[in-house]
């Protein structure tokens, strides 16, 4: 899957989910990073993905690093990913990292399925609505010039913003972009805070894969600011960095911060006073994983239903105002007699 595509299909986040399994396997079963991807190369996923496995191959026998060879492969891998891998690389833990990544698509790829499905009814019903509530209007008048304003003049403005907002959403765009992006969502219901909760949980994650390996807590923080995939956090770590560097601690730049919810501040603050950094990191990324999660699946089951009692409402509304209307005629009809 291009990080370009300007839609991203569930059956292409299903192909990338397989695509880190099988990295996951091929390393677990102990074949140099060479081997795995040649063997994926010649059997992926997905014929998509056979050149820039195979560019990221010969980068790797040119001497440079993993994450290096596949950002020198081509624009086929979001800097999310990227990322991960090299927290996973500098950490000695890809598989685990591979393992992470192909949870977190497939995932997605499962929530993607069901939005679309559960969509798919009230869409139909709002395209129905669209062309059948002035088509009382054309009957009387047969102005089929005003019936197609009204029906393709509220339609196409719907694509082009759906198509905005998939365009906007996509991983591809600047930090800049995604800072704004971000902004934009957090303060929507259930949406952000499931956002939120998503992007500590891959903190936690990375972190404590960093740490558990020796990489030194402020380097971490520096390496698992951009695998959360928030601008906020990424900002707030970058700030703090300094002052942390000149002996204030993670936990007390964290609550001066303001970014961090306190649950999460107070448990890194006591895990920092106990040595218990990575066992604590570990709890809380599936604690924020979970929250997460949660809180997608509850929004993809509940936006089309919203949708549906809206379009069923606006239907109600205008059915009962036509056969006002039209009783209202009648009246005036048998009044003048």
């Amino acid at each position: 899957m291009s990080s370009a595509s300007i839609v991203v299909t569930p059956g292409q986040l299903a192909r990338r989910a397989e695509l880190y399994h099988q990295f996951a396997q091929l390393t677990v079963a102990g074949l140099g990073l060479q081997q795995s991807i040649e063997q994926l190369r010649r059997h992926p996923p997905h014929s998509s993905y056979r050149e820039p496995l195979e560019r990221t191959h010969k980068e790797i026998a040119r001497g440079f690093t993993f994450t290096e060879s596949l950002r020198r492969s081509g624009n086929w891998l979001p800097d999310f990913d990227l990322s991960l891998i090299e927290a996973g690389e500098l950490s000695g833990r890809l598989d685990a990292c591979f393992r992470k990544l192909g949870d977190y698509y497939q995932e997605r790829a499962a929530m993607a399925r069901q939005l679309i499905g559960d969509m798919a009814y009230p869409v139909f019903l709002i395209h129905f609505a669209v062309f059948i509530i002035p088509f009382a209007q054309l009957f009387i008048s047969g102005d089929f010039l005003s019936y197609a304003f009204k029906t393709f003049g509220i339609l196409i403005p719907l694509y082009v913003i759906v198509a905005v907002v998939i365009y906007a959403a996509q991983s591809k765009h600047g930090e800049s972009w995604r800072a704004v992006f971000e902004t934009i969502l957090n303060p929507i219901p259930i949406l952000g805070s499931a956002r939120r909760d998503l992007a500590l949980a891959r903190l936690a994650m990375s972190l404590e894969a960093l740490i558990s390996a020796g990489v030194g807590v402020v380097h971490a923080w520096e390496l698992a600011g951009p695998v959360s995939g928030s601008p906020r956090l990424r900002r707030a770590v970058n700030a703090w960095k300094r002052n942390v560097e000149s002996g204030q601690t993670v936990a007390e730049a964290m609550s001066a911060s303001g970014q961090f919810p306190d649950m999460f501040a107070n448990q890194y603050a006591s895990a920092e006073i106990s040595g218990k950094l990575d066992e604590v990191l570990g709890r809380m990324h599936h604690y924020y994983q979970d929250s997460g999660q949660r809180k997608m699946r509850a929004l993809a089951q509940w936006t089309p239903r919203i949708i549906y009692l809206i379009v069923a409402l606006l239907i109600a509304i205008h059915i009962i105002r036509f056969y006002a209307g039209y009783f209202n005629q009648i009246g005036n009809v048998l009044n003048g007699f």
